[in-house]
């Protein structure tokens, strides 16, 4: 079989595709988020009822990725990716036509439809395609992408909302994403690994549970579903912070404060290199301390000490979700586009659930309460590390590879 290798000019045309495949995913996923406070205003409804115009797409994306990656083993990866992208760029445009509050929810459960097609089928991709020894720095430059376009996502559409109005800022996103979905039609090369199977759907649900047969897949399963829901709640929340006393910032300002999600993208791309020095279940138990010390400071009243602390969060975020994500591949060595998925469901579950218990959190407790939240989820999420790292990995031997 022929792998691609890293340092290979087809290795960087494959790694620039998903790059602009996760730049896609996410721009459109979160360029929502900024516009909570807008949505709250505009359409007189409370902060956790404007949450639902980010945990609607997460929750139907979740549920609509366990099918389509279980799909892609019959029709194969490509095809799937490239069409979930153009079609969740064309409902973005859409929805910046949405004339009420339901209707733009109605067009966000569509889009959360679309964009499952790409990020559970993207980690099997890599798994298929790339080497072993450059999985870890592929996976790294994809997380990579899909940090710079959730910043960008957040930040253009809470400057353009600002000057001209959510509509405009939403449509933006969409026309963006287009090209971006043209890049990764022309720069992916196909797969020369994926062998299509028949579509049995008893057999595909078997396998399904099979996986959550694995105490440490059903681990970093979780794990993820933790991360994404405290990431969510800390920053769906953020924004009425800022926008409230003691700060009183602008829409413009508390969208820049999105640019710290660019630590996402040394962070994931750094981890790489230290797990191959040191090995995942170290650097990932840094990571998730660092995500923990970074909530706390963010109860500080002091802007600059808050910002720090969402910054050392971020880190600590990507870094984990990196080494999660990447150990699910490794470790399931059969069906690995539907064990991706099982993670990413949880993943995005975890984006849901997160984004409106903290609205819950937020309307009874204030920004404590968001605090509190986030703390509980990484603890746990500590508690599962110590789990994980003590189960001795599949024998390769014995595993069956689909």
């Amino acid at each position: 079989m022929n792998y691609i290798q890293k340092g290979t000019p087809l290795f960087r045309k494959t790694s620039f595709a998903f790059f602009a495949a996760g730049f896609n995913t996410f721009a459109i996923l979160y360029c929502v988020q900024p516009l909570m406070p807008e949505f709250t205003k505009e359409f007189n409804i409370n902060p956790a009822t404007a949450s639902l115009s980010l945990s609607i797409t997460t929750i139907v994306l979740a549920i609509s990725m366990l099918i389509l990656g279980s799909l892609s083993e019959v029709w194969g990866r490509k095809p799937i990716m490239v069409i979930s992208m153009l079609a969740a760029s064309v409902f973005c445009i859409l929805t910046a036509f949405s004339p009420n509050f339901h209707f733009l929810l109605g067009l966000r459960t569509i889009e959360g439809i679309s964009l499952a097609g790409l990020p559970s089928i993207a980690m099997a991709y890599l798994g298929e395609e790339i080497e072993s020894k450059s999985l870890g720095s592929a996976m790294g430059l994809y997380i990579c992408g899909n940090s710079i376009g959730a910043v960008f996502g957040r930040v253009f559409s809470g400057m353009l909302s600002d000057y001209f109005g959510w509509h405009i800022a939403i449509g933006g996103i969409g026309i963006i994403s287009l090209a971006a979905t043209l890049i990764f039609w022309n720069s992916l090369p196909p797969s020369q690994n994926f062998k299509a199977r028949q579509l049995e759907l008893g057999k595909l649900g078997k396998t399904l549970v099979d996986h959550l047969k694995d105490p440490g897949l059903v681990c970093l399963f979780v794990i993820g579903f933790l991360l994404l829901g405290s990431n969510v709640a800390l920053f769906n929340y953020i924004g009425y912070v800022l926008l409230g006393k003691p700060y009183s910032l602008s829409q413009t300002f508390v969208s820049w404060i999105f640019l710290i999600m660019i630590v996402g993208m040394f962070s994931s791309v750094w981890t790489a290199k230290l797990v191959d020095r040191h090995g995942k279940q170290k650097v990932l138990f840094i990571s998730l301390l660092i995500a923990l010390i970074g909530v706390c400071l963010t109860l500080d009243s002091n802007l600059l000490i808050k910002i720090l602390g969402l910054g050392l969060f971020t880190y600590g975020f990507f870094g984990g979700h990196s080494i999660a994500s990447s150990w699910v591949g490794q470790r399931a060595l059969q069906n690995k586009a539907q064990a991706s998925s099982l993670y990413l469901f949880l993943y995005y579950t975890g984006s849901s659930v997160g984004g409106t218990l903290g609205g819950v959190f937020w309307s009874a407790y204030g920004w404590g309460g968001v605090i509190s939240l986030n703390v509980g989820f990484l603890i746990i999420c500590l508690i599962l590390w110590t789990f994980v790292s003590q189960i001795v990995p599949i024998p390769k031997k014995v595993a069956k590879v689909s």
